[in-house]
């Protein structure tokens, strides 16, 4: 950087918010779900010929549902410490 140009300084956030820390959640069923769809284009939608697959879906459906991990807690903190930070201070003009 030369000396003639000043670095680039972005506007304080009023909010800081980080999304969907932990990343996409498991989904069990969706590999059985997209086989019944595939087994129901090559059958022309008949029930005969996809029965089986049409009940590992129910069962699966149908079963437990997997417990929710325990969430991020980094907007929390974030939030709380909000009033000690200290943002730089505007030039008067």
């Amino acid at each position: 950087m030369s000396a003639s140009q000043k670095p680039i300084r972005l506007p304080p956030l009023k909010v800081l918010r980080v999304r969907n820390p932990n990343g996409q959640r498991e989904r069990p069923c969706m590999g059985i779900m997209s086989s019944v769809l595939a087994c129901w284009a090559a059958a022309g939608y008949s029930t005969a010929g996809c029965a089986q697959v049409e009940q590992a879906l129910r069962a699966c459906m149908d079963g437990p549902q997997p417990s929710k991990p325990r969430g991020n807690e980094i907007n929390y903190h974030l939030a709380r410490f909000k009033d000690k930070l200290t943002y730089p201070q505007r030039k008067k003009k």
